[in-house]
């Protein structure tokens, strides 16, 4: 029975029959002195924890204490699993001091003893107000991706407003500085102004030195950065000591990660993955924070209000550098190839690297641009950069890299081979391929679906002309635009007419010998 009822009785049976104090202890089988706490009040007194006396321990309590003060000690640098244990320090005493006490004696101690040191050394948290437009968070986060079915690694920039917890994703491959500074542009747009601090840890990108404490050397692109936006840096404790102070990022990481890639995205390029992340942003509005009752999105609309306007300009988040191209017509960059037309093989030339493409410059002008690759190693190689070069040597064409890479991204279709095949067929390999190549010029000034319908109705027509199917695309170019077609019967009369006969010449030479 438990103490209270016991007591409930004892008081029961007083009340209502007046039972003297002896009957009661009798009748309920206790001491008299619990019958009189009972009714002197109705919940039991608390039990008194005996005090124990540990004669043997007793002389090497400081010791150990001592050791173990100094194992926990802040300014010490014991590692974790050096520590004292049990076994360690019931061993030492043994060992050193001759101490005839009980290993289970020892463990109970350290185990006391190493519970208030804990306690002593835990860090309290401060709850914390975030107020509307003040602050944000920035983290980046990886997660695995299937690009063209290859699994490849890639990086998430996140930055999240600590007041209504809105939060802008986007996807990069890697976590190199135009990243993070192109990230900072993208969100600030996305979320249509900017905060007044932004909390960091110790990301490479903005930071070239940890000083004491939260003084950092800043590199220069971020110091830019920031002075073009006006915000304010803040940076936490660097290590795990300091990862608390921007638990909202890395939660929000976490969280976008299981609700959104799971399982693993498969699309074909990084425009396509940050496609889907945007359409995984939209339904977040929806969802409650910490009990909340408005959602992030009621949140939010009271927030952007808070927010510093955007300046009249966007940040240039790409770096400057320069390259020399190779004798492939290609640029070496991070790692990466990527090709420029073939006329500037041995020229040096300037190259704008972006977090998402790469743009090469000669001059004021743009000479070509490439998607960032994902791979270091990886060759980005356009056809339409070496058609020139093919054209004197067309022979290469058909192990060429560049042609494999368009086919793989579809640019160099399924009606080329064709138009290929039956060109070489008819003129042999080499002007055939020549001929192809100068179809291929053709693209630069005439939609490549254009090119592909005149190749498909030149061949129907039996031509292999390239000059007919040029023609042929120029003609779908201008009727996509509203204007008069020549049928291409009509267009090939001028072209395969019959050849030339001399037999009337040589009747009037007959004549006139006779």
């Amino acid at each position: 029975m438990l103490r209270v009822e016991l007591f409930e009785n004892i008081r029961r049976d007083r009340k209502f029959e007046g039972s003297p104090i002896r009957e009661l202890a009798r009748r309920h089988g206790v001491h008299r002195r619990t019958v009189r706490q009972a009714l002197k009040n109705a919940v039991p007194p608390a039990r008194k924890e005996p005090v124990r006396v540990a004669p043997v321990m007793g002389p090497f309590k400081g010791i150990v204490r001592g050791w173990l003060e100094a194992d926990y000690d802040p300014g010490g640098r014991v590692p974790k699993k050096q520590r004292h244990t049990a076994t360690r320090v019931w061993q030492r005493l043994v060992d050193e001091y001759d101490a005839r006490v009980s290993y289970s004696t020892v463990r109970n101690f350290v185990r006391g003893v190493k519970a208030e040191l804990a306690n002593r050394t835990r860090d309290v948290m401060i709850p914390q107000v975030h107020l509307l437009g003040k602050e944000a968070e920035v983290d980046f986060g990886l997660f695995e991706v299937l690009i063209s079915g290859e699994q490849v690694r890639v990086s998430m920039f996140v930055m999240r407003l600590s007041a209504s917890g809105k939060a802008f994703h986007v996807a990069f491959a890697n976590e190199a500085q135009e990243a993070f500074l192109e990230g900072h542009r993208l969100a600030f747009e996305y979320l249509g102004g900017i905060p007044e601090r932004i909390r960091y840890d110790n990301l490479k990108s903005a930071v070239s030195k940890v000083l004491e404490g939260r003084n950092r050397h800043e590199t220069e692109r971020f110091i830019a950065l920031r002075s073009h936006y006006g915000f304010e840096p803040f940076y936490c404790e660097p290590g795990i000591e300091g990862a608390h102070e921007k638990g909202g990022v890395e939660g929000e990481v976490g969280r976008f990660r299981r609700n959104h890639l799971v399982p693993l995205p498969q699309v074909n390029s990084m425009s396509e993955l940050n496609l889907l992340i945007a359409e995984c942003d939209r339904p977040d509005d929806s969802r409650h924070i910490d009990h909340r009752i408005e959602t992030v999105g009621q949140a939010f609309t009271k927030e952007v209000g808070q927010l510093r306007p955007l300046p009249a300009e966007p940040f240039d988040t790409a770096t400057p550098t320069s390259c020399r191209v190779d004798t492939k017509a290609r640029i070496h960059v991070r790692g990466c190839h990527y090709s420029v037309p073939a006329r500037y093989v041995g020229h040096k030339i300037a190259v704008r690297v972006g977090a998402d493409h790469i743009e090469a410059r000669h001059g004021a002008k743009t000479i070509a641009r490439h998607d960032r690759g994902v791979h270091r190693g990886s060759q980005h190689l356009n056809l339409d950069h070496y058609l020139e070069t093919l054209i004197t040597k067309p022979g290469a064409l058909a192990s060429s890299l560049p042609l494999e890479l368009a086919r793989q991204k579809g640019l160099f279709t399924a009606t080329h081979d064709k138009y290929w095949r039956a060109a070489r067929r008819k003129l042999g390999d080499p002007k055939g391929t020549r001929a192809l190549i100068e179809i291929l010029l053709a693209q630069r000034h005439l939609p490549a679906e254009t090119i592909t319908a005149a190749i498909e109705e030149t061949l129907q027509a039996g031509s292999i002309n390239p000059e007919i199917v040029i023609s042929q695309a120029r003609e779908h170019h201008r009727r996509s635009t509203q204007q008069t077609a020549t049928p291409i019967n009509e267009r090939l009369r001028g072209y395969d007419r019959a050849m030339p006969s001399l037999a009337s010449y040589d009747s009037l030479l007959k004549a006139a010998a006779l």
